[in-house]
């Protein structure tokens, strides 16, 4: 479809970029080799540039396996828009809308999305192999690991569908795995499953500057309904995600929104298509400013504009955490990532582990992967009460190392914020050595009697409670009983979270976890270094006032002009038509058009984001806006 003979080239002239970002012209470059290729990039860090310009480059039709089903019709339309043949292959389209696409890839097609569920089809892989696959690109590589959180049972049929292509043309065609989150097992897990020769292999860091990371701690779930709609309704002039872990939980927060006068749409499995797909389409094209969902909403969503992402409960891994937390900011401005949590969605997550996939009757390895599955909810449960940076929990989980505040350059986390502020107000931190000790010698003597138990048992043997369940078991005669009955329970909550995040206790992996004293617990024991926290038990923050637009708003460099931003968003939505606005121009490419003010096409080829093909579409309506801003 063009006439340009390198990646910079097509870079440029295809989709408007004078330079690739790290990593992406490494696996472009084995693409062009034929090389495979294992690729883990965070989200934003552009994965789709890593196999489309290769697929323009290479004769022949490039496969990409995606389940983003609701969203490769998108994915499609902004590469149309971009002046490259592009089709997809789904259970939405009808058999004559499939024959047709089939019969295109002996025409013209340089890339074609396909569902997993399709690779069975023995007609895909005849059409495919004689016109020629020189990649198959594999996007959202992570779900064929069995050890992952998000296994999809039909991508372990792409090793026999590239098998099936490479038999049929006589050579096998390079793979590109590509991944936003994965750990060093998970990566091992996709490289065997895919069976890659060789690969180049990249992991770009997984830090994304722009996001701000908090969490919020509630008592009770009307407070943290509460929080919810204060915080929507101060940010209703920008685009947000509330995800839940229930349906139920969905219908009762889109309802407590709507009462509020709040726009938002909702969105679970257990709506109609026709319902999911009005509420995808109204938030695509801000038609509501936010949508709570479940994680059926899931990867299917490509808008860069999110502005927040609200987690009104506890995800069941890191992982799943911050790839849904990532779909904030891809424009590269600061976004804001909460997590409201209450010690009650530990039961709700251990339930829906006990009841899932990973506990299968007769499957041998079931087990192994229950224990891995309650391992990484208390990871992710140590995230929700983390007293130490969170962006360097986050990247630590992924294996990479990271200073241990938010320094220069990055938006501060919530616990890094308010380290900031003690230390200007000049609040010191208390030393809780003492109870520190308390909590684990009572650990200590559960365990040498063989009677471990839970947190709360623990908490209630230490503030001295005088329960039926504690008053039964004897536990009123530990030597430790009561004996932070002054620091309550919250107080000793808080100590055995500590305690637990720095390796000195540690939960069980199962489904009523109960604590123990790690070697390093019991060292601590003998060694009594000063354990200093600071003062106070961490809660939720007030009610969230209205953002300054400005912190959101032109973070590309120098101020912009919001009366022509909107202009802009307004020209951009009628040229959009039935696509996402993305697909004509990004909110980081308006905000550029704003600083430079472009008043012809080859002024406008200078805007990164865009192309050749788009200036031709969609120029000339574009600098008339600027024009008459102008006046």
């Amino acid at each position: 479809m063009t006439h340009a003979s390198t990646p910079e080239d097509v870079l440029k002239d295809v989709f408007g970029y004078d330079s690739f970002r790290p990593h992406q012209r490494e696996v472009v470059g084995a693409a062009l080799d034929g090389r495979d290729a294992l690729a883990v990039m965070p989200t934003s860090a552009g994965k789709s540039i890593c196999y489309q310009v290769p697929a323009i480059l290479l004769p022949g039709v490039a496969v990409v396996v995606s389940p983003l089903i609701s969203l490769m019709a998108d994915q499609v339309a902004a590469l149309e828009a971009c002046g490259v043949e592009a089709a997809y292959l789904n259970s939405t389209l009808s058999a004559a809308e499939q024959a047709d696409v089939l019969a295109r890839v002996a025409r013209d097609l340089d890339l074609l999305y396909v569902a997993p569920e399709r690779l069975g089809d023995p007609r895909l892989a005849a059409a495919v192999a004689r016109r020629g696959c020189p990649i198959v690109a594999v996007d959202e590589a992570h779900c064929i690991s069995q050890w992952g959180a998000d296994f999809r049972p039909d991508y372990l049929r792409i090793r026999d569908a590239v098998d099936a292509v490479a038999a049929a043309q006589g050579s096998r065609p390079a793979i590109l795995a590509l991944t936003a989150t994965a750990t060093d097992a998970v990566r091992a897990d996709i490289a065997a499953s895919l069976g890659l020769v060789d690969p180049l292999r990249v992991v770009a860091s997984f830090d994304r500057p722009n996001l701000a990371f908090s969490c919020e701690r509630f008592p009770n779930e009307r407070r943290r309904t509460d929080w919810v709609v204060s915080y929507v309704r101060a940010h209703a002039d920008t685009s947000g995600i509330v995800y839940c872990a229930t349906r139920k939980q969905v219908d009762a927060l889109h309802e407590a929104l709507r009462a509020a006068g709040v726009r938002a749409a909702r969105y679970h499995a257990g709506m109609a298509e026709s319902e999911r797909a009005q509420a995808q389409d109204d938030f695509t094209h801000d038609r509501c400013c936010c949508v709570v969902a479940t994680n059926a909403f899931g990867m299917g969503i490509d808008k860069s504009d999110v502005s927040y992402v609200l987690h009104r409960s506890l995800p069941l891994t890191l992982e799943a955490y911050y790839q849904e937390a990532g779909r904030a900011g891809r424009d590269g401005s600061p976004a804001e990532c909460v997590l409201l949590y209450r010690e009650a969605d530990l039961q709700t997550a251990r339930f829906l582990i006990s009841h899932g996939s990973e506990a299968s009757d007769g499957d041998p390895g079931a087990e192994a992967r229950l224990q891995a599955a309650y391992a990484r909810l208390e990871a992710m449960r140590r995230y929700a009460v983390s007293e130490r940076c969170l962006r360097q929990r986050i990247l630590a989980y992924f294996g990479e190392e990271a200073p241990d505040r938010c320094g220069p350059g990055v938006e501060a986390c919530g616990v890094c914020r308010d380290a900031e502020a003690r230390a200007a107000a000049g609040t010191a931190d208390e030393d809780r050595t003492t109870d520190a000790l308390k909590v684990l010698s009572c650990v200590a003597r559960l365990q040498c009697q063989g009677r471990l138990q839970g947190r709360a048992r623990v908490s209630a043997v230490l503030t001295g409670s005088r329960s039926v369940d504690i008053l039964d078991r004897g536990l009123d005669r530990l030597s430790t009983y009561g004996l932070l009955a002054s620091v309550g329970t919250a107080g000793v909550d808080r100590l055995v979270d500590v305690l637990v995040d720095r390796g000195l206790l540690a939960f069980t992996a199962e489904e009523r976890p109960v604590l123990y004293l790690t070697e390093e617990g019991s060292a601590y024991l003998q060694s009594r270094e000063p354990l200093m926290l600071a003062p106070g038990a961490r809660g939720a923050s007030a009610a969230p006032g209205a953002p300054g637009r400005g912190r959101a708003f032109g973070s590309g460099g120098g101020p912009v002009d919001e009366a022509l931003f909107q202009r802009l968003r307004d020209v951009r939505r009628e040229l959009a038509g039935d696509s996402p606005a993305y697909v004509v121009a990004t909110n980081a490419c308006l905000e550029e058009i704003c600083r430079r003010r472009p008043t012809t096409r080859e002024e406008l080829l200078e805007v990164p984001g865009m192309g050749r093909r788009k200036v031709e579409r969609y120029g000339d309506e574009l600098l008339e806006a600027v024009r008459q801003a102008a006046g």
